[in-house]
């Protein structure tokens, strides 16, 4: 069966990879980014956010059967509240409705183990209030305190936390769409380069995110996990966050689920 999945970051990283995957099993892929993409879209920005929709239901016919919201930034920036928070929740509710026409409507979001960090409840509450202005504004707060390194946690940590919110809502489960995340630990791409580069900066690296297993992975890792979320088979998952992060959630977490 020939399915439409719409990615966002598809120009690169795990976006890449996934929408790989998908078109060599045959799929139909509508990348999303802000460069080399179908469709190219500030996801910072309203009329970015706006525009991804519109297009999105032109190219699509107005059906899409899966939407893998994956774009997200890992700078010290009030860009990363808006793209991998706003930026997600837009992508997974503006094109909600798109996902009514299909017979096996699927969504998932890329989160991260980071979710697992210290967090600046401040900024999650903000995202959570679906208060922009305000989120923006404790950012900038982190950043002017030398606490940026806060930010990228915190936007994961909401992202899950309304996934888990909004996953068994008549809007996600009532109507059919099973709703979930991923939580990827390091992978190697352009957006982690820094942290891989070296044999000292992944020994490094892999004392802040032990991952026993097979250490730092490939983006066709996680492109295989997303593909299995937005299938015709996942019937069930609702409102999972899987890790995929060589066993960093249990090395820090231990026998905690929560």
């Amino acid at each position: 069966m020939t399915r439409t999945y719409l990615i966002t970051g598809s120009a690169s990283g795990i976006g890449a990879a996934t929408a790989d995957l998908l078109a060599a099993q045959g799929h139909r892929v509508i990348g999303v980014d802000v460069h080399d993409a179908d469709i190219v879209a500030d996801l910072t920005t309203h009329e970015g956010r706006a525009a991804l929709v519109e297009h999105a239901r032109d190219l699509s016919g107005g059906t899409i059967d899966a939407v893998i919201a994956n774009a997200g930034l890992a700078t010290e920036s009030t860009a990363t509240v808006a793209v991998n928070y706003f930026g997600a929740l837009a992508t997974l509710e503006g094109l909600r409705p798109l996902l009514s026409g299909s017979s096996a409507p699927r969504a998932v979001a890329t989160a991260s183990m980071a979710s697992l960090f210290p967090v600046d409840d401040e900024l999650v509450d903000a995202c959570l209030a679906h208060d922009e202005p305000a989120a923006l504004h404790r950012a900038k707060e982190l950043l002017d305190a030398g606490q940026g390194g806060l930010i990228y946690g915190s936007t994961k940590r909401a992202l899950v936390r309304w996934i888990r919110r909004n996953a068994a809502t008549p809007e996600w489960a009532g109507a059919g769409i099973p709703l979930n995340g991923v939580a990827p630990g390091v992978i190697e791409t352009a957006m982690t380069a820094q942290y891989t580069e070296t044999e000292e900066a992944r020994k490094a690296i892999l004392e802040m995110v032990p991952m026993p297993l097979n250490g730092i992975a490939e983006a066709s890792s996680v492109a295989h996990l997303l593909a299995y979320l937005t299938s015709v088979e996942n019937t069930h998952l609702c409102g999972q966050v899987v890790f995929i992060d060589g066993g960093s959630d249990v090395a820090i977490r231990g026998d905690s689920t929560w």
